[in-house]
């Protein structure tokens, strides 16, 4: 069977195939019993055969759908002289809608169709290996705690980040350091004087003074840069400083592991705490920052305008 061959990836097209085969049968059952519903019409039908009317709002949250697919339902069942609309007594603004008496007469007749549609479900169910229906519940309960499109992207992060690694800084990395710091910072602020002293001077304003920088090399590609730079200050040993990512590289976990590397080396530097410096716009940064662990703190005096937030990891 091609879905078997295929596998996993085709799960949204084989539960489609499913579904279309089952509505088929749900049409020619509607006729056997001589009642005039559409399958996709159902689940409004039995929201309000079991209650007084509803907005549309309302039947949208409790069977799942989007509103303007509501609409468009109660449109076509209107349409059909199965439902109606009236103003709400207590809100003119919005309408509700109810069974018409054609409505009503469908849902005493429809009563033996639910009896043996339930039955042989049941029956169908009772046959297999593996109840579909608890399946389903488990499924779109999972699912419901973190999308398939989530776990898709964790899932690609996690093997592109395979093709990732962290190299210690040699000169020829010098430009691409400048470049990805000024890139971003032209992009959200202005450089400013202190950016100019490290981006132009690396070995002699962060290395020279015991600090490092680390490069992420995306397939030998430079895609991300970060600096440890040594701090001249009783409280704070270490800081967290000059980390960017192009922007085609993002999504890779590169923030991440150039975090770690910058952590790491100071924990091996005997450091007490590492500081940094950031700008609360930068939410996916703010973000970064603590899942490393870092809290915020009020710093010491700094020389950048960009500053709004200071924050330390302490070890």
């Amino acid at each position: 069977m091609f879905y078997n061959q295929v596998g996993n990836v085709a799960l949204g097209s084989r539960l489609r195939m499913l579904s279309e085969k089952i509505t088929e049968d749900a049409k020619q059952i509607y006729s056997l019993y001589g009642v005039n519903l559409k399958p996709k019409w159902f689940p409004v039908f039995y929201v309000l055969s079991q209650s007084e009317g509803k907005s549309i709002t309302v039947i949208a949250k409790i069977i799942g759908h989007s509103h303007p697919s509501v609409s468009k339902i109660v449109r076509e069942m209107a349409k059909e002289g199965i439902v109606m609309e009236t103003s709400d007594k207590e809100d003119g603004r919005k309408n509700i809608v109810q069974l018409t008496a054609k409505g009503q007469r469908i849902a005493v007749k429809i009563e033996d169709q639910y009896l043996d549609v339930n039955f042989a479900v049941e029956e169908a169910l009772a046959q297999t290996k593996n109840n579909l229906w608890k399946a389903m519940d488990e499924f779109e309960f999972l699912l419901d705690r973190k999308s398939l499109l989530k776990r898709v992207q964790d899932q690609k992060k996690i093997r592109e980040m395979k093709n990732v690694s962290v190299v210690p800084y040699e000169s020829k990395y010098r430009s691409g350091f400048k470049k990805l710091n000024e890139d971003w910072i032209k992009k959200y602020f202005k450089i400013e004087e202190a950016d100019s002293k490290a981006l132009d001077h690396p070995k002699e304003y962060i290395l020279d003074k015991g600090g490092d920088i680390f490069i992420a090399l995306y397939n030998g590609n430079l895609v991300g840069v970060c600096a440890l730079l040594k701090m001249d200050h009783p409280d704070y040993d270490y800081e967290l400083a000059k980390m960017a990512v192009s922007d085609e590289a993002k999504g890779k976990g590169i923030g991440w592991l150039l975090g770690e590397a910058v952590v790491k080396k100071a924990k091996s530097l005997n450091a007490r705490n590492v500081y940094l410096e950031s700008n609360t716009k930068l939410t996916p940064a703010i973000s970064l920052y603590h899942k490393l662990g870092f809290k915020k703190v009020a710093g010491p005096p700094t020389p950048y305008e960009r500053c709004n937030i200071q924050m330390e990891l302490k070890f």
